[in-house]
């Protein structure tokens, strides 16, 4: 076979080759993926997980299947190792994959074929697995390993860690391009938008593990800003100002989380604290003094001529 027919014949698969980790916290129950790899838009190819079910990182010369197939396995009862092996008795090209699977237990089954590219391997240890291919150094996967389970923190905090460690540790022989980590809850809820921890990609950037850590930090962020709105409906109103206020200093380069803040004041008819952050937002971004003439109407702000007038004038 020449050359070019090879490579046709490695099609459709795609060529992730990466350092993934997978792992359940057994603290939480969440189960997660998160990864890096030299190749555009890696979550979307690689990371899979389904709240009460499992996650699985599918990689190398990627059969994508393996995620949906994987999950559906352990759907149905399954361990990770029998749906593994089920998996990989039904494809010719084991041995060019790598896949990494857990479930809700934290039962974890990982498979390196023969041919992926060196240097790849894998660590499996209690609820997790780490592995990677087409690395620099053969020292990747064992430091993200150890990372994993030194860390202090959330799933999505020891994930992030591990992927830190396994670049600093050499990483993807041809450099950085694209990251993603993907956390679901222990069970499910039937509605599966509900179901995700956290989702997020970055798709192509030169410091993606980097990227990925601002933008979990302004997904934590903005979980406070929720778990204020839903305080808020159940009429724990202090409750809900200090998640707002949480928000807010927790990313202080986003006008937005203020800004609503200081809309909920308003509302609430505490308009003397609310001005000097609106003052604050206004001389950021004029454009929030317009937004915020419009909310009466929407039935977001309350209706009051003297105090959108003083509102107005503080920016």
């Amino acid at each position: 076979m020449n050359s070019h027919n090879h490579w046709r014949s490695l099609h459709p698969s795609r060529l992730a080759h990466t350092f993934s980790i997978v792992a359940r916290d057994p603290r939480s129950g969440e189960m997660g993926v998160a990864v890096q790899s030299h190749w555009f838009s890696v979550g979307s190819v690689v990371t899979w997980a389904e709240a009460g079910v499992g996650a699985v990182a599918t990689q190398s010369l990627v059969e994508i299947s393996y995620g949906p197939l994987g999950l559906a396995l352990m759907r149905a009862g399954k361990s990770p190792s029998e749906a593994l092996a089920a998996l990989l008795a039904a494809d010719e090209r084991r041995e060019l994959r790598q896949v990494a699977m857990v479930d809700t237990q934290g039962r974890v089954a990982a498979y390196t074929g023969t041919r992926c590219i060196a240097d790849a391997g894998h660590e499996t240890g209690e609820g997790f697995s780490a592995q990677a291919n087409m690395m620099a150094r053969p020292d990747v996967w064992p430091a993200m390993a150890h990372a994993y389970q030194e860390t202090e923190g959330d799933l999505a905090e020891s994930l992030l860690t591990a992927l830190e460690a396994g670049q600093a540790a050499g990483g993807d022989v041809r450099g950085k391009q694209s990251a993603s980590i993907l956390i679901v809850n222990p069970t499910a809820t039937g509605r599966p938008w509900a179901d995700a921890v956290m989702n997020l990609r970055v798709e192509d950037h030169p410091e993606p593990i980097q990227e990925l850590r601002r933008l979990v930090g302004l997904h934590r962020a903005y979980q406070r800003m929720n778990r204020g709105d839903d305080l808020l409906g159940a009429g724990e109103v202090e409750g809900a100002l200090q998640e707002y206020r949480a928000a807010a200093e927790m990313a202080p380069e986003i006008e937005e989380l203020p800004f609503w803040q200081a809309v909920t004041l308003a509302d609430l008819g505490r308009v003397d604290e609310a001005l000097p952050i609106f003052q604050d937002v206004f001389t950021r971004n004029p454009d929030w003094a317009t937004l915020v003439s419009r909310l009466p109407q929407a039935g977001l702000l309350r209706d009051d001529p003297d105090m959108m007038r003083r509102i107005l004038a503080s920016g």
